[in-house]
């Protein structure tokens, strides 16, 4: 306040800013609440009055809750496969049952069953003081007609939806089934019903779906046998076409293949067998005589005999021979007889080779005929083996319409079967009650939330009429937008009442003077704030010459003329030579409030009709001198006369007489007189009513005329209220002041 101020040029500049810390955003938002506490508080406790009203009115509402689960174990009785098929319960399919719970024909069942359009908690007015004020509001707006039962049906669910409540526990298959009504038992009765009804939905919804599916299949059935019978009339009319006969589940010409083939092989192992024998008699035949083995293996008793014979003769003879010598005639008859024998073995050995012969020419003609015989059916089988192919077609598409057949057959039985024995996952796992104790409303959930939501209201409030506050109340905020010094605050005279305030009038409540209030009230708040400009004049001195002292505002009734003449005083009092000009041409009321019955002033001075010593009138208690303006009719060039020569020379002599030259000057709003003395004035005090006058206003005024910014010695916040001040700036306000003159006893 006391620091020497820098006129600019510029108002309203846009200085850089570092980036505020979260203690700052903290800080900006707690002076927020500090300023606008009253209001807070306010708005927050008549939110929680109407909650207290609300829970004195309110009707009570009761709940009830019942629990189903949707079981997917599902009873042995009925483990077969559905028609439809078995959907796997997941997290999906269990909101669809809640959607399914929550759907108009669950809601609609319930109502009708219930009756519940003939009640009137669903069709008349609502509970409570705050449900009759709504309900006869709404008939004022309603037609006179009676609801048709279509309405009285939409009416009624739209009450018995915002009263249903239907959740799933957790991860759990267990839904919960709740309802609020006035009645507590009326309430359990309907969230019963609501399970019930969702059970028959269900119930109902499985046999439509199987009906369905059953006549569906009962046409696709027929379809089926129709086709099955065709291709299997297909299957059968080709075989007689191409003489396809089947025998065990074969063809007759691949059976007949299969068997020519084996007896030509029997038959190549005949041949074979008897083309050894005989080659292998062959081999005998070249021997004198077989030995005992291939005679054993001819198996041929007259072989054998004779071979017998042969040996034992053989054997005589050789012993006959060397007793007796190989001429004996003994030895001589026994070899006549060995020859004999020896060619009775080789007729027989003849015999059986002849007959040997005649079987292998038997086998190799039997072999022949086979060969013959499996040629000719090979040829056949090529022959039927291109219908074949046709064949397994025919026989392919008869199966598949005979298992189609046969799958929906069986279907179709399954569907028949559950129609009969309907059932159902879900069933009802804890039926509802009547409540003893009220849900609705919560007296402390309805406390804590009137407070809270008034508090938030309250801040929403306060934020909104904070960043809406376009009216000066802080020194920061007059050096932000005007960039100039806030040089004093000074504070509104209270009267008797604490909520009265004195705005720019020239008594007090208590007929003390406000003009002469600085000299009656030396050590008042106000006092001290006009010695707070005093010292700034007086550090402005230091710079350059402040002798000549303008004070002016933006609109009028700000307190620049109570404010100048008390200036004024102050600094004559002290002991300085000082004047005090009325230069209000338009409106001299500082005149009018000092020296009504003045008959000269400034204007005959100007205009050279009266001496200057004459116009002024001198304070003998602080010996201030005061130069009138006496208006007798409305000057329309008042400015020119501001601007005169004659004005300058005017200030010229009073600044070589006096010390101080106070200079009451019109607002700046209105008039452009101000404007014009920025060649004669040192130095600008321009007063600004603390929370009334807005920023954008003196903004203008002080942008359009730069001279007079460029001259301005600062700001005066007029007027402050300093209760209220204080929660906007804590250092301005009346505590610390009252403390440190409370030591001396001079608190007011």
């Amino acid at each position: 306040m006391l620091q020497l101020n820098r006129p600019t040029n510029e108002i309203n500049r846009d200085f850089p800013e570092g980036e505020q810390s979260s203690s700052q955003d903290v800080k900006f938002y707690v002076d927020i609440v500090r300023r606008q506490f009253p209001m807070v508080l306010a708005v927050a406790a008549a939110a929680l009055i109407l909650a207290i009203v609300y829970l004195f009115t309110a009707a009570p509402l009761f709940t009830s809750t019942a629990s189903m689960v949707i079981d997917t174990r599902k009873l042995q009785l009925f483990q077969q496969q559905s028609v439809l098929g078995d959907v796997a319960l997941d997290s999906a399919t269990i909101e669809t049952q809640l959607e399914i719970l929550k759907s108009e024909n669950v809601s609609l069942a319930v109502i009708r069953d219930l009756h519940l359009i003939d009640d009137q908690e669903f069709t008349g007015g609502g509970g409570g003081l705050v449900g009759s004020v709504i309900g006869s509001i709404s008939k004022l707006f309603s037609a006179a007609s009676a609801s048709s039962e279509f309405q009285l049906t939409r009416q009624a669910l739209g009450r018995f939806e915002a009263g249903r409540t239907v959740k799933r526990l957790g991860q759990t298959y267990v839904m919960e089934i709740g309802f609020t009504s006035r009645d507590p038992v009326k309430a359990g009765r309907i969230a019963n019903a609501i399970a019930d009804a969702y059970i028959v939905d269900q119930l109902e919804a499985k046999y439509q779906s199987t009906r369905r599916a059953s006549v569906w299949l009962q046409d696709r059935i027929k379809e089926l046998r129709a086709q099955a019978s065709a291709a299997q009339r297909a299957v059968v009319d080709f075989k007689t076409a191409n003489k396809i006969v089947d025998t065990g589940g074969r063809l007759m010409n691949e059976q007949q293949l299969a068997e020519v083939n084996s007896q030509l092989i029997l038959a190549h192992a005949s041949t074979a067998e008897a083309r050894a024998r005989l080659d292998r008699l062959n081999d005998i035949l070249r021997q004198d005589i077989p030995d005992a083995n291939i005679a054993d293996a001819l198996k041929n008793d007259t072989i054998v005999k004779l071979r017998a014979q042969y040996v034992d003769m053989a054997s005589k003879e050789s012993i006959w021979s060397m007793k007796y010598g190989s001429d004996h005639l003994a030895a001589v008859n026994l070899r006549r007889q060995m020859a004999e024998i020896k060619k009775n073995i080789t007729d027989e050995l003849k015999r059986i080779q002849e007959s040997y012969k005649s079987d292998y020419d038997i086998a190799g003609t039997r072999e022949e005929s086979i060969k013959t015989s499996l040629n000719n059916v090979v040829s056949e089988s090529q022959l039927t083996n291109q219908a074949q192919v046709q064949l397994r077609e025919l026989e392919s598409n008869a199966q598949s319409y005979q298992a189609m057949y046969d799958n929906f057959l069986q279907k179709y039985m399954e569907s028949v079967q559950q129609q009969s024995f309907p059932i159902t996952e879900a069933r009802v796992i804890t039926s509802a009650s009547a409540s003893l104790a009220k849900t609705y409303p919560k007296t402390f959930v309805v406390l804590a939330g009137g407070l809270l939501s008034g508090l938030l209201l309250g801040l929403g409030a306060a934020l909104v009429r904070e960043l809406t506050d376009n009216v000066f109340r802080t020194t920061s905020r007059v050096q932000e937008k005007l960039g100039a010094s806030c040089v004093a605050i000074v504070p509104a005279i209270y009267g008797g009442q604490p909520s009265r305030k004195l705005f720019a009038v020239n008594k007090s409540p208590d007929g003390e003077s406000l003009l002469r209030y600085v000299v009656d009230h030396p050590l008042s708040r106000f006092s001290e704030a006009i010695r707070s400009l005093k010292v700034s004049l007086d550090l402005y001195s230091i710079a350059r010459e402040n002798r000549v002292i303008a004070v002016t505002s933006t609109l009028p009734n700000e307190g620049k003329s109570t404010l100048s003449v008390n200036l004024a005083q102050l600094m004559a009092h002290g002991g300085a030579r000082v004047v005090l000009v009325d230069a209000d041409l338009r409106n001299p009321s500082l005149s009018r409030s000092l020296l009504p019955n003045a008959k000269i002033g400034l204007l005959e001075v100007i205009a050279q009709k009266a001496r200057l010593e004459d116009a002024w009138t001198i304070d003998p208690e602080t010996a201030l001198a005061v130069l009138p303006a006496v208006v007798t009719a409305k000057l329309p060039h008042t400015n020119e006369i501001l601007a005169s020569k004659a004005m300058r020379e005017l200030i010229a002599i009073l600044r070589s007489q006096f010390d101080y030259v106070v200079l009451d000057l019109p607002p700046m709003a209105p008039v452009v007189d101000v404007r014009v003395t920025s060649s004669f004035v040192d130095s600008y005090v321009f007063v600004v009513e603390w929370g009334k006058t807005k920023m954008d206003v003196v903004m203008h005024n002080l942008r359009t005329a730069p001279a007079i910014h460029e001259k301005l010695l600062g700001v005066v916040l007029n007027k402050a209220d300093t209760n209220l001040m204080s929660r906007y700036e804590s250092y301005h306000g009346r505590y610390y002041y009252q403390k440190y003159y409370s030591r001396y006893g001079y608190v007011e």
